[in-house]
């Protein structure tokens, strides 16, 4: 690994986290001498850790987070199952394209949240009405994105694939699918807070626990660093998961290691 690597590797999360804590010095000192806010309304950095510190020692946490995640990881695979090929498909036949296009369209602009107590009525309030809005959350950047990742493979090497006597197998394993593999990775960055949102808004209307019901119970109650800890505990997964993404996009396309480097 070269210098420039090296500095490339630690300069990512070192800038990164200079930035959380630039916020969270930010939020601490302006509430505590420019601007005073009684903690009944509003919270800061420093109750929030308090409050952090008594749920990652309780159950109640990691409770709430094992339910809400299996709505999440059902709701999740099933937009990748579904999303990817159909969004393959759609970039390679303008037919298809064509025909599905308007629709998915006018459903991704929707209000889908709003759609969250008549799926919750109809599913069920337990674990398939949370994973359902899930998946309708989740499965449009993945359809989006692969159809915009397939529709700009480089013509030539589709037609080298071609003269080769390639079939049509051949074109989406060797020249298609690692071609759209950033256009995935990109999708499923944008997935993975769509599908957090829904689990949140699924527990919100119909739940007795989960990490969204929490959230929504600290609210009601006024207790508001509480209620922080959820929230926060859900964005760190969020960042985790899309640094996850980002190190197995370099696994299988290494090449993005090069275009990464600035």
């Amino acid at each position: 690994m070269g210098l420039k690597e090296k500095y490339h590797e630690y300069h990512r999360p070192i800038l990164g986290m200079a930035s959380v804590i630039g916020l969270i010095l930010l939020w601490e000192l302006t509430l505590t001498y420019l601007i005073p806010v009684d903690p009944f309304f509003f919270t800061k950095p420093s109750l929030i850790g308090t409050a952090f510190r008594e749920q990652l020692f309780g159950e109640r946490l990691w409770r709430d987070l094992a339910i809400s995640s299996r709505a999440f990881i059902w709701g999740f695979s099933l937009s990748v199952i579904v999303g990817i090929p159909l969004g393959a498909v759609m970039g390679w036949r303008r037919r298809v394209e064509y025909t599905l296009d308007p629709l998915l369209t006018a459903l991704y602009a929707s209000p889908l949240v709003a759609l969250a107590p008549l799926l919750i009525i109809f599913f069920g309030v337990g674990l398939l009405g949370k994973a359902v809005l899930v998946f309708l959350l989740a499965v449009f950047p993945f359809i989006f994105n692969t159809s915009a990742g397939v529709k700009s493979a480089d013509p030539l090497l589709i037609n080298v694939v071609r003269s080769f006597g390639g079939k049509e197998l051949d074109l989406y394993l060797k020249v298609i699918l690692p071609g759209t593999f950033p256009y995935i990775v990109a999708g499923t960055r944008l997935a993975i807070g769509r599908g957090l949102v829904g689990i949140i808004v699924g527990e919100f209307y119909a739940a007795s626990e989960g990490i969204g019901f929490a959230i929504q119970n600290y609210g009601d109650t006024y207790r508001l660093p509480d209620m922080f800890v959820g929230i926060i505990v859900l964005s760190a997964i969020a960042v985790a998961l899309t640094e996850l993404l980002r190190k197995a996009e370099l696994m299988v396309a290494p090449w993005r290691a090069g275009e990464e480097i600035r």
